[in-house]
């Protein structure tokens, strides 16, 4: 969304344009089209993928499917400059984020197994402020929502999760970049005709370490495969919360926050929803003293049953070579009645 106006929003697309869109009127305008005389064959067809918006300055980042990084001015709806490589080139560069409190400081990530730290003031190929190395490919980076001061990046590097603490002065950061603060392993080594799985940071977390990402292996709930959405405490690696519906047996890897609510949006197959935190009367009046919510995740008899896919889509990642997860079949028994489990925020 346009920072100074919520009735304006921008989409890029694999199509290679960028537009912005009038919510009042709906009518989309095309601010840049990478592939102005259409197609003629992959090697210069450009798919744009990452995308934010610097709000100091009005500029729009795109990033495309060869390692280079648009910008445009907001204001002239205008490309500035030429496009700069930021990533390997070829790869695609799938996140970019602006830290949100010095939006000049720039996150990406991308298929050559790199999330990368830039400064937008010096922004030339080769610039980066630091890297941060992966196994495989990055899916997404974050920075923490209210300070800034932590990376969360999401990686099919054996499944891991991975997070760094920094801390960002004028002209510089500090905090050792060499090796994640903690590596969390979890199951979002996905096949190839899924969205990829992004873990995304609670905003409403004071203490920015509670993070919400979708399942790719399945749990056995009475005889039904189901995958949950996961909310992990990433200072701990502990899993919170993990949050499902009998109804849905659908892989969920598109998860959004409320930033104020206590509201979660879930994009699975063709279809979007939205979860609340489940109360009764016995528990209301609790829950409002505690000032903690709680979500009904499991039911009577429950059995666990993980297994691996060995589809893992290596299509996205054209720097792998090939080598499939291995997973280890986990069986768990617990006889439960319907329980609550809290979670932060």
């Amino acid at each position: 969304f346009n920072s100074t106006n919520d009735g304006t929003f921008y989409t890029s697309s694999s199509d290679g344009t960028i537009c912005c869109t009038d919510l009042e009127t709906g009518i989309p305008h095309t601010l840049m089209d990478c592939n102005p005389n259409g197609w003629n064959g992959p090697a210069t067809w450009r798919m744009l993928y990452g995308m934010d918006i610097n709000s100091d300055k009005g500029l729009l980042l795109v990033a495309d499917n060869f390692g280079y990084v648009y910008l445009l001015d907001g204001r002239s709806k205008m490309r500035t400059g030429e496009p700069i490589l930021m990533h390997k080139k070829g790869s695609k560069v799938v996140g970019l984020h602006c830290n949100p409190l010095q939006p000049d400081v720039l996150l990406s990530c991308g298929n050559d197994h790199f999330a990368r730290i830039w400064d937008i003031r010096r922004l030339v190929g080769g610039s980066s402020l630091a890297s941060l190395a992966h196994g495989r490919v990055v899916n997404s980076a974050y920075f923490s929502p209210q300070t800034g001061n932590k990376i969360l990046t999401t990686s099919q590097d054996n499944q891991r999760l991975f997070t760094v603490k920094i801390s960002i002065g004028r002209d510089s950061i500090f905090g050792n970049l060499d090796s994640p603060s903690r590596e969390i392993v979890h199951s979002q080594d996905f096949n190839r005709h899924l969205t990829p799985f992004r873990a995304e940071w609670d905003p409403k977390d004071p203490s920015e370490s509670l993070a919400v990402i979708g399942r790719y292996i399945s749990e056995n709930y009475n005889g039904v495969a189901l995958h949950p959405i996961d909310f992990i405490d990433t200072s701990t690696g502990k899993l919170v919360a993990e949050v499902i519906d009998p109804d849905i047996t659908t892989i969920s890897p598109v998860n959004k926050l409320h930033p104020r609510d206590d509201v979660l949006a879930t994009g699975s197959s063709r279809s979007l929803f939205i979860w609340r935190p489940k109360e009764d009367t016995n528990s209301a009046r609790l829950q409002q003293e505690q000032k903690s919510k709680d979500f009904i995740i499991a039911t009577a008899e429950k059995k666990s049953k993980r297994k691996f896919d060995d589809d893992s889509d290596d299509d996205f990642d054209s720097y792998s070579k090939g080598k499939k997860s291995n997973g280890k079949k986990q069986n768990a028994k617990s006889k439960t009645n319907l329980k609550t489990v809290k979670s932060k925020g």
